[in-house]
């Protein structure tokens, strides 16, 4: 039978442990004190004497696990001898041994050698009483059940802690499965996220960038011969543009620093007034001077960007009206155009979804409201959370 590691060290339950040596004490060690304490004979001190002696191995092996006397098979050696002994002196000793038995498959540091041990005391109980000038018939024939007894209960008990124990290491195998399978889950997760906000900012900043590069190329390629100055005004728009959009880049990737600081309002005008350079439209601004945290700056900022994109693009409005305020709840964006309107429900496409998102992230919601042929108001709301 293979090494196992000794049962006192995998039986964790020690307030069990400890009732039982209570026990052991009380109906294994007292019995025999009580039963010579009246006599006078040799009988009474060597029985004393014996129990004194497994008493103290006891002891120095719970006190001392490591030392010379504390050792497993010190104490168990000490244990058999003192129930042979006591056998020859009271006559039989069945029931010490019975009470003693567990001490073997405890403190064995194998089945086998616990086996080996139960057998021993079996024996030497047995020829104790059976040395006895007046052997107890009915005492030898409880020592032998007593000793087949506890070889089948700690058999029993053994392959029950050993089921227990594999049960115990493939849960801790599934347990460490598990965890592996959610951290990678959680990694992926926050790839999924991180494309995510990745794709989101390059919609918001570089692809409106480059859509407004190219409407302007188009637009001062058709009149660089019929008007040269709107022509090269436009290029400089180009040029500006560019120049943000590598700015913007930088930022994405981590080479420098986000966006100034400032109140959104002033932020928000200078897009308005580049809307107005690039497209010609006619927009009226109220915007509060209000102060902000960079997130919620940025994403009131981004909601703008995404709006004004969506009216040059689809909306053929000829005005456009932008509010910024404090309201009742926090911080509040409404973007309104004559255009020629939409249904909501069938818009397709990253721009509103990730307004959406974006303004989630903070606690705020997007409002998009819009009918064909009738404009349309985007109204974007951001809780105030000391923010300002």
């Amino acid at each position: 039978m293979e090494q196992r590691p000794r049962i006192e060290d995998r039986f964790r339950l020690r307030a069990l442990r400890r009732w039982y040596a209570v026990c052991w004490v009380v109906f294994g060690l007292c019995p025999p004190l009580i039963a010579v304490h009246d006599r006078i004979d040799a009988t009474k001190y060597g029985t004393w004497a014996a129990i004194a002696l497994a008493a103290g191995a006891f002891a120095l092996r719970t006190a001392l696990p490591r030392g010379l006397v504390g050792r497993p098979d010190a104490f168990l050696c000490v244990l058999v001898t003192v129930l042979g002994v006591t056998a020859v002196l009271l006559e039989g000793g069945a029931a010490f041994l019975i009470v003693s038995l567990p001490m073997f498959w405890m403190h064995a540091a194998t089945a086998r050698r616990a086996i080996t041990y139960t057998v021993v005391a079996t024996v030497a109980t047995l020829a104790g009483n059976l040395a006895h000038p007046q052997p107890s018939p009915g005492n030898a024939v409880f020592t032998l059940i007593g000793g087949a007894g506890g070889i089948l209960l700690g058999l029993l008990v053994d392959r029950v802690i050993r089921q227990a124990d594999a049960r115990a290491r493939v849960l801790s195998a599934q347990l460490r499965r598990t965890q592996t399978e959610l951290a990678e889950a959680h990694q992926r997760q926050g790839a999924a996220e991180e494309r995510e906000r990745l794709a989101r900012e390059i919609h918001d900043t570089l692809a409106q960038g480059f859509a407004s590069i190219i409407a302007l190329a188009e637009a001062a390629r058709n009149g660089i011969a019929s008007d040269p100055a709107l022509s090269v005004q436009q290029l400089r728009s180009i040029e500006r543009t560019a120049r943000e959009n590598l700015t913007e880049a930088r930022v994405l990737v981590g080479s420098a620093p986000g966006s100034d600081a400032g109140t959104i309002a002033r932020s928000l005008r200078r897009v308005l007034d580049r809307f107005v350079e690039d497209t010609g439209l006619t927009v009226h601004a109220e915007l509060a001077d209000i102060a902000c945290d960079q997130p919620t700056r940025i994403a009131l900022l981004r909601c703008t960007q995404e709006s004004l994109a969506n009216v040059r693009k689809h909306a053929n409005a000829s005005t456009v009206s932008v509010v910024l305020e404090r309201g009742a709840t926090g911080i509040e964006l409404e973007i309104t155009d004559d255009g020629s309107g939409f249904s909501p429900r069938e818009a397709r496409g990253f721009g509103l979804d990730g307004m959406r998102r974006r303004l989630a992230e903070l606690g705020g919601e997007l409002t998009v409201t819009s009918s064909p042929g009738e404009g349309a108001r985007v109204f974007a709301a951001l809780p105030a959370n000391d923010r300002i």
